[in-house]
């Protein structure tokens, strides 16, 4: 498949913030590629996930208006607003031409399910409105690339899944313990009065489901809870429906990601996982930010998938961030993991920049314009021999790619004809 470029500029000194600094302070590095991963926008609780959080809670929870799982209409216009701002700052930046963009600027592959199509079509509305820029997804529902679980090439061995696992948790009775005091701050925000949600006090352990995936009962529940709790904050639900008034504010949010946090270390962030079912998206990514032969060439590669997916590929890179208001490693609907190729025009020597964006939970729940007042939430990502220069950390180009490609599984990797060409 095609490949598409982008451009960034944010710039050292600016921390968190996407966009605190001027947007031209130099112009010795030009910005030849972006390749983009981006999680979906706001959607509706899976119906996994509330027949999990209600048998938890020993209560039906509140009916939304969109389809379980999907992308709300919410969650599309804040989508829209993030591909606005982009947009207009490419074409500031000059990588972008003005009006509907040619072929050459931009490409754009969704995981098949609804959320994903939809998020791609609201960032593209976005960043080119009325231009109808085509989104790809792969026919039949299963894209190897973003389920790659599916697929006999990556799949884990349960043995060695369920002892990877085991080994990160250690004691795992421990950690139940450490987060004790945000287990009874879940239990006083959705169980009912006078119900003691005996659940939430039973130990957690390590079960095995008929195909071999290994997840820690008890907890795995817990942060599905707190996924439909962050989903309802974001999407604007009034608080009587969001978990009965108990919760009012961003910072009770914030105050139950650490077992969101836990339970992705002890999934998705396991490296033997992130091994055999990432490595075929990250080697597909870095595949596609080498420098091509000959032309047409594409500036910008969007890939619109789900938080398991950037969560396996940023633990094979050894990407670590904790954006302010979010738990540690949190990634937000609608945020993105942005890899950039740089190029120093005086000594034609190439940079890789990378780094993890997303909005607040106050911006995703009532949108406004992202400017140098509403920001986006920026972390780099780097390494030594990395610098600071006005355009963001650039790591040398060789040295970064072989950073990248250190915990490739590459009998994981799919054949060509899934890499993004």
């Amino acid at each position: 498949m095609t490949v598409h470029f982008f451009r960034w500029s944010a710039f050292a000194g600016c921390g968190f913030f996407l966009l605190a600094c001027p947007l031209h302070a130099e112009v010795q590095y030009q910005l030849e590629k972006v390749v983009e991963l981006s999680r979906h926008g706001v959607r509706s609780p899976t119906p996994d996930n509330r027949r999990e959080t209600e048998a938890a809670t020993q209560r039906a929870w509140p009916r939304w208006t969109t389809p379980d799982g999907e992308l709300t209409a919410h969650g599309y216009r804040a989508v829209v607003n993030k591909g606005r701002w982009q947009g207009a700052h490419y074409r500031e930046l000059g990588l972008l031409s003005a009006g509907c963009p040619s072929p050459s600027e931009i490409y754009v592959r969704a995981s098949p399910l609804q959320r994903t199509r939809a998020t791609a079509e609201a960032l593209t509305e976005g960043a080119f409105p009325g231009c109808s820029v085509p989104v790809h997804y792969a026919t039949g529902g299963i894209d190897p690339l973003f389920q790659s679980e599916k697929f006999a090439l990556s799949k884990t061995d349960p043995a060695q899944e369920l002892a990877a696992k085991r080994a990160r948790a250690g004691d795992l009775a421990a950690l139940q313990q450490r987060l004790h005091p945000t287990i009874t701050l879940l239990k006083h925000a959705v169980c009912a009065p006078h119900n003691g949600c005996s659940f939430f006090d039973r130990p957690w352990q390590f079960r095995q489901t008929k195909s071999g995936h290994t997840y820690v009962q008890g907890l795995s529940v817990m942060a599905s809870t707190v996924e439909t709790l962050r989903l309802g904050y974001s999407e604007n639900l009034p608080f009587n429906k969001l978990a009965w008034g108990n919760i009012t504010s961003a910072a009770q949010i914030t105050a139950l990601f650490p077992l969101l946090t836990a339970n992705f270390d002890l999934s998705n962030d396991v490296l033997y996982m992130a091994q055999r079912r990432g490595s075929v998206l990250l080697y597909a990514m870095l595949q596609a930010l080498e420098p091509e032969k000959k032309p047409p060439v594409t500036r910008w590669l969007l890939l619109v998938a789900h938080d398991t997916n950037i969560a396996m590929v940023r633990t094979l890179m050894g990407f670590h961030w904790q954006l302010p208001g979010y738990g540690r490693g949190n990634i937000p609907p609608g945020s993105s993991l942005v890899f950039e190729r740089w190029r120093d025009r005086q000594s034609g020597e190439r940079y890789l920049r990378v780094y993890f964006q997303g909005q607040s939970l106050d911006a995703l729940r009532q949108p406004e314009p992202i400017n140098i007042r509403h920001p986006l939430l920026r972390q780099e990502w780097h390494q030594p021999g990395c610098k600071k220069t006005a355009v963001g950390i650039l790591c040398p180009y060789e040295y970064a790619m072989s950073q990248m490609r250190k915990n490739l599984d590459f009998s994981a990797v799919a054949p060509p004809d899934v890499a993004l060409q």
